[in-house]
């Protein structure tokens, strides 16, 4: 019987944990490493040999998407995404025969992903590559709807469309909805690349807006504008960023 190298790339230790007892009782499958980040998966799949990879979406330093893309769809190994994610980029992953583990899931649904992903081993290397391929170009203009966030036990589904603004706090943001606040772990360049454009305008290095909750534009000294949001919260806006303000004016 064949035994499948596996590694699990998650940045929440007990997610980790929880997957490798999972499989623990299983004798086709071993655990070949853990990662925490982006970094140290790339390093990892580089260095090793690999049959399938659990990838959390979310991670300090990026996503599971950008590990796709720094290893290359040809050379990565069977995928599952590990996610707390939204219904749009569950649709992706299913149209696109990537199987994910929605968190949070039991064991039989782990071994469940496990089962339907050496299935598809069996196939060609190939057609794998043809669907990481197709799942990354299509991710491109999946822009996020809803952004799961979790405190402790707890998953709050925040609508994009309730997001006023957005700040930056360290490797972390502040979601600000009106008179509610929350606390997404994910940078602000990050989470920038996964907002539509269209919608949410980066005003400062720390700090995006919704650009349908600006009210009114104020001229500063320096070449800056002050940003009047519906609300009354009031934004002063980068040096760096003044061009981009300049062409939401018309100007």
């Amino acid at each position: 019987m064949k035994r499948f190298r596996l590694l699990i790339v998650d940045d929440e230790p007990l997610i980790r944990a929880g997957i490798r007892d999972g499989l623990c009782d299983r004798d086709d499958v071993e655990v070949a490493g853990e990662c925490g980040s982006v970094a140290d998966a790339v390093a990892a799949l580089r260095s090793g040999e690999v049959d399938l990879a659990l990838l959390d979406v979310e991670l300090p330093d990026g996503t599971g998407f950008d590990i796709i893309r720094k290893i290359g769809p040809e050379r990565m190994p069977a995928v599952v995404f590990v996610t707390a994610y939204d219904k749009y980029a569950i649709q992706a992953f299913e149209v696109n025969a990537v199987d994910y583990l929605l968190k949070p899931f039991d064991q039989s649904r782990l071994v469940a992903s496990f089962e339907r992903v050496r299935d598809r081993l069996a196939g060609s290397a190939q057609t794998l590559a043809q669907r990481l391929e197709a799942l990354i170009q299509g991710r491109e203009t999946l822009w996020l709807e809803t952004i799961v966030v979790r405190t402790g036990d707890r998953f709050d589904f925040v609508s994009a469309a309730s997001i006023h603004w957005i700040e930056a706090a360290n490797n972390y943001v502040v979601l600000h909805c009106g008179s509610k606040d929350h606390v997404f772990g994910e940078s602000l360049t990050s989470l920038e690349a996964r907002l539509d454009p269209a919608k949410f305008l980066r005003v400062h290095r720390s700090i995006i807006v919704s650009s349908g909750r600006i009210a009114a534009a104020h001229t500063m000294p320096g070449g800056v504008y002050e940003l009047e949001l519906r609300g009354g919260v009031r934004i002063k806006t980068g040096r760096q960023y003044r061009e981009k303000i300049r062409k939401l004016l018309g100007g």
